[in-house]
């Protein structure tokens, strides 16, 4: 039988946890450290910490909530981040994002809705040093 690597280290501050490339998880996930995901995970996850999809990763969820995001593998879901939310190159997700800033890298494949607040440029009607805020939503279908 394949050994899976599934590990938690460090202090509450700073702890991450890690699910390996050979795990496969079904059910909620929950915890105040960071938590790398490497292999398939089927369930919603809650964390205090960050989370990093890796890339190959799969994660199907009805909701993700964590402090800041990271997506280089594939999610079907619904994130909501306190923190940024940034989809790499090979990120493949398919639900609504919302954080305080989404990136996504050119090569991202994004279906969905973004809630990010920012900073509208003065050529668009915003006011200078961040007088004025605006809202992104209803991007569908957005890809780089």
């Amino acid at each position: 039988m394949a050994q899976t690597r599934t590990t938690a280290s460090g202090a509450r501050d700073g702890a991450e946890a890690r699910i390996g490339s050979a795990a496969r998880v079904r059910g909620r996930i929950q915890g105040d450290g960071n938590l790398v995901i490497e292999g398939h995970v089927e369930g919603n996850v809650t964390l205090r910490g960050d989370l990093t999809i890796a890339e190959g990763a799969t994660v199907t969820s009805e909701a993700v909530a964590a402090h800041a995001v990271v997506i280089a593998g594939s999610l079907e879901g619904n994130v909501a981040a306190t923190g940024p939310v940034r989809l790499a190159a090979s990120a493949r997700v398919r639900g609504d994002l919302q954080g305080s800033a989404v990136v996504l890298e050119d090569g991202a494949r994004f279906s969905g809705k973004l809630d990010s607040e920012f900073d509208l440029p003065p050529e668009l009607g915003g006011a200078s040093q961040g007088e004025a805020r605006g809202r992104a939503s209803d991007a569908k279908s957005a890809r780089r």
